[in-house]
């Protein structure tokens, strides 16, 4: 056994619908957007990470982008198998590995499928994992807060990601209920596309989408502490010329009001359905905002305003899924909610 360890290198993957982030030896040693290049003659990939995502929206004839996940599940294949391999080979400078079997804890979404649950095993599997375990979203994320999972106390946590928000009231080691809908920060990012083309007949990229929700998103219409305005560049649908304007926040705030409305709902919905003694708990414990969405201005604030309850955004609430993920990976004997 021991000699199986020493040969046996052990990763956790967050593999998100934006972010992939991957911990070797208790450091987030990767942090990239998930966006794969391919050359389309050859089929050969010709960047990962970030530098594929500065090629995104820019790329001629013989390159294409691929974001292998969507919703927080693989959709394509080839291309996330061939994002976790390159990733994996990032953890130790690009220099090939020299360790023979890898032993990985990958997170999924709560409401993820069969289906689904075999396409992550399996591409890691290819990648060379010859352990897998499955852990879920908002099980990694109270774990990465520092809620103590096993004991006997509700707690809830919404994980608000790329592709999906998670909402789940965890006691002794498990989800108790859940919600998992298919609303969270692309659909922001799509509404802002929208809304620029609607209002100011300006046509916009994903990538400017994302920065506009980055630098003055907002959930509310009146901050206390509001960001200065935006200035946003594209291409004006009436002449076709590049054109510049700037947006504020309350109008990004009022763009966004129907996607976080639905998660409104959903967490709604979870309390609905969790057990009473459970509730009593999330009255004194209030609810864990963990995600990129959570960083989404005012938005605490909201959700407080609709559940009358206290509402806590995790430090570092991008890191808190893979910090839970890496300690699950330490503790794999303990963790029973780990699926192998």
């Amino acid at each position: 056994m021991g000699l199986f360890n020493w040969f046996t290198q052990e990763v956790a993957i967050d593999l998100g619908t934006a972010n992939t982030l991957i911990i070797h030896n208790d450091k987030v040693v990767v942090d990239e957007p998930s966006i794969v290049a391919f050359d389309r003659q050859t089929n050969k990939i010709i960047a990962i990470g970030r530098q594929a995502m500065q090629m995104e929206g820019k790329t001629h004839d013989n390159i294409r982008t691929v974001r292998p996940l969507k919703d927080g599940v693989i959709a394509d294949f080839n291309a996330a198998e061939a994002m976790i391999k390159g990733m994996i080979r990032m953890l130790n400078g690009g220099k090939g590995w020299m360790f023979p079997s890898l032993r990985m804890v990958i997170c999924i979404p709560s409401g993820i499928t069969e289906v689904e649950k075999r396409a992550v095993r399996d591409s890691a599997e290819i990648a060379g994992a010859k352990e897998v375990y499955l852990i879920h979203e908002p099980m990694a994320a109270a774990v990465g807060i520092g809620i103590d999972v096993e004991e006997p106390m509700g707690n809830m946590i919404i994980d608000i990601g790329g592709g999906t928000t998670e909402i789940a009231v965890i006691a002794l080691s498990g989800i108790v209920c859940d919600q998992s809908i298919r609303v969270a920060g692309d659909n922001f990012d799509s509404d802002i596309v929208n809304y620029i083309r609607r209002q100011h007949n300006i046509m916009i990229g994903d990538r400017t989408a994302e920065k506009i929700k980055i630098e003055v998103g907002a959930a509310l219409p009146e901050l206390s502490d509001p960001p200065s305005d935006f200035a946003v560049q594209g291409r004006d649908l009436m002449t076709g010329v590049p054109k510049q304007i700037t947006v504020s926040y309350t109008e990004i705030a009022h763009c966004l009001d129907k996607s976080i409305s639905k998660i409104e709902e959903a967490i709604l919905k979870a309390l609905e359905i969790t057990p009473p003694e459970l509730s009593a708990d999330i009255y004194q414990t209030g609810i864990y905002l963990t995600g990129g969405g959570a960083l989404l201005r005012g938005l605490d604030k909201r959700i407080a305003a609709k559940t009358k309850l206290p509402v806590h955004v995790a430090e570092d609430p991008l890191r808190a899924v893979v910090r839970g993920t890496g300690i699950a990976l330490k503790n794999i004997g303990n963790f029973k909610f780990l699926m192998q």
